[in-house]
């Protein structure tokens, strides 16, 4: 059987074959396809955590349980040691004052200045705020992933089991607006509970490893929740890119052999959604290739 990492390098391969060239909101440029599905099954423990380079899933399963409550400031992130969200707030300070601080001190000002990190170091009501704290018409705050949870437990055949983050009346004030941003839920009748992601925007090379780990992460947690097994993770992509000073490095992970894919699992049954931690998550047998560096485009 072909290793199901091929999906994703042929998947890359094929951007950089037949994408349709154009310049970005980014300005740094893009080759694209539009429409791309991917498989992952998890029923055996194995998670699709890629081998062709060193993903690391503790930043991504961390970033996971920060959408998980709600947050939507970089503050705590970066004292759980996960610096992927600065980019986005670090350009607005410097564009809005002017000053060109490093990336290392504008980090630290945000961790040790609580003042200063709630006027900087906020994204907007992005993934958390959506998911946990939806602001109906009414006044009302729905949350989601609580509705999701009893969703799964009362009524597993439903095929409302879903929550999205893409609230049109809030993009405006988001750093960014979701990228993955719909995940629907299936149980099947022996009690497998199937996972369809669907990412409007896909930056192939250093977005889409990160999300595949944290709805595995997700798809974990949910299934423990609701006495349920992981069933299958399936990705769907919109517009699925590679950045123009991407190439070389997706052509140098796609000549790389995939290595098995390692098995994931929770250590403990935590009392509810809002109560896993990353202590609670094992990662078995991962033996990547060496990490590939790479520049987010803002």
């Amino acid at each position: 059987m072909r290793h199901p990492e091929y999906q994703y390098l042929d998947l890359m391969e094929r951007v950089l074959e037949q994408g349709d060239e154009r310049i970005d909101r980014t300005g740094v440029g893009t080759r694209s396809l539009f429409g791309a599905m991917v498989r992952f099954d998890l029923s055996d423990g194995t998670a699709p955590i890629f081998t062709t380079k060193r993903v690391y899933w503790k930043t991504a399963v961390k970033e996971m349980l920060w959408f998980l409550t709600g947050q939507t400031n970089i503050q705590s992130l970066l004292k759980d040691n996960v610096r992927i969200w600065t980019d986005w707030p670090l350009a607005t300070y410097r564009r809005e004052t002017g000053e060109d601080v490093s990336q290392e001190e504008f980090e630290q000002r945000v961790v040790n200045d609580d003042a200063f990190a709630a006027r900087w170091g906020e994204l907007g009501p992005v993934y958390g705020k959506q998911w946990r704290r939806w602001m109906g018409a009414d006044g009302r705050e729905h949350d989601q992933i609580a509705g999701l949870v009893r969703a799964l437990r009362e009524t597993p055949a439903s095929r409302r089991m879903l929550f999205h983050g893409w609230n049109v009346a809030e993009l405006g004030e988001m750093a960014l607006p979701p990228c993955h941003m719909v995940y629907q839920y299936h149980v099947t009748s022996d009690g497998r509970l199937n996972c369809l992601l669907f990412q409007r925007s896909v930056d192939l090379l250093l977005g889409k490893p990160f999300n595949c780990v944290g709805a595995s992460a997700l798809l974990l947690m949910l299934a423990q929740q609701a006495d349920l097994v992981p069933g299958e993770l399936v990705w769907v992509g919109g517009d699925v890119h590679l950045y123009l000073n991407h190439f070389e490095q997706a052509r140098e992970q796609i000549k790389r052999q995939p290595r098995p894919f390692p098995k994931m699992s929770l250590l403990k049954r935590a009392a509810s959604i809002d109560d896993y931690e990353i202590g609670d998550f094992q990662v078995d047998g991962y033996a990547p290739h060496p990490p590939i560096s790479a520049e987010v485009a803002v």
